[in-house]
């Protein structure tokens, strides 16, 4: 594979994500939280499962295993999502992109403890030093932590939590069936999840909800922020691996901050950065090995040698 296309991938990637926290943002304005949020998964969940019927075998789930994983992934990775379209009816959408960069760093601290994976002493140094960065993103008032966006940013660490909880529970439940047909029946789940949650709050859609701008927003996040992304993440996932797949989520920001400052003129304080900085170089701590042995690869490429 050429590196043209690595990157052109990679790019398009962080630009499809990065652009849905301003999309979300938008959105907003004419849609109660939880309601858009399901409709962003009832799009990306017909048009998955519509492709994996159409390219992928035993795209039908069988055995404990594979129902666990997408029940698990259904309730936290898909359903935990509503909790950040609720934070950011009062949050920037740069700083909620910038708080779920946290999403690796959470997950290797979820599976420590259920996976019993290890945690070396410099990765728990780098898990520290993401949370301090975390504190300077959100920024907590203690006198008043249900005023201003206090508790929208506290509302998206639960996203994050939720997430990250969500990815390990997938993995430790094993499943054998493919990813696209896992994550369309995950998305389905998560959807009619987000739907009760939000009869039970008692939101409805107004009139409004059925204007240009709201339903491009909804087209948009469910076709391409959400169903064209993941099969975008999957092939990077399958064809460069993991680690490769998780750095996207360190461009996203960038992507959502230049959108929603210049855009949607949000304004972000220098702490924020800061913050972000410092939840990257955590990043950088937990997965030094991993970053050290793709500069191996990518100097052994660049001197030509095998």
């Amino acid at each position: 594979m050429s590196v043209t296309r690595n990157v052109s991938m990679f790019l398009s990637l962080a630009v499809l994500w990065g652009l849905s926290f301003p999309a979300i943002a938008v959105g907003l304005e004419y849609l109660p939280p939880l309601l858009f949020a399901a409709f962003r998964y009832d799009v990306a969940a017909v048009l998955l499962l519509v492709y994996a019927v159409a390219r992928t075998d035993g795209w039908i789930p069988h055995g404990r295993h594979n129902i666990q994983a997408i029940v698990g992934g259904g309730l936290f990775l898909v359903a935990g999502n509503g909790l950040l379209f609720i934070g950011q009816q009062t949050v920037p959408s740069g700083v909620a992109s910038i708080m779920t960069a946290l999403v690796p760093i959470i997950t290797a601290l979820w599976a420590f403890l259920l996976l019993g994976e290890r945690v070396s002493a410099i990765g728990a140094v780098g898990v520290a030093v993401g949370f301090v960065g975390l504190g300077l993103v959100i920024q907590p008032d203690p006198s008043n932590l249900l005023g201003g966006g206090t508790f929208g940013r506290l509302l998206i660490v639960g996203q994050v939590l939720s997430v990250s909880l969500g990815g390990v529970l997938v993995q430790r439940a094993g499943p054998t069936i493919d990813r696209v047909p896992l994550t369309g029946w995950s998305m389905l789940v998560g959807a009619l999840t987000l739907h009760v949650m939000s009869g039970v709050a008692g939101e409805y859609p107004t009139t409004a909800a059925l204007g240009t701008v709201p339903l491009s927003m909804i087209v948009y996040l469910g076709v391409f922020s959400t169903a064209v992304a993941f099969l975008i993440y999957f092939t990077i996932l399958e064809e460069q691996g993991a680690f490769e797949a998780a750095l996207v989520g360190y461009l996203v920001p960038v992507v959502a901050t230049i959108v929603g400052v210049f855009v949607l003129n949000e304004s972000i304080s220098w702490l924020t950065f800061v913050g972000f900085g410092l939840v990257a170089i955590g990043f950088a701590l937990l997965k030094r090995e991993a970053i050290v042995e793709l500069l191996s690869v990518s100097l052994s490429v660049g001197f030509g040698r095998p």
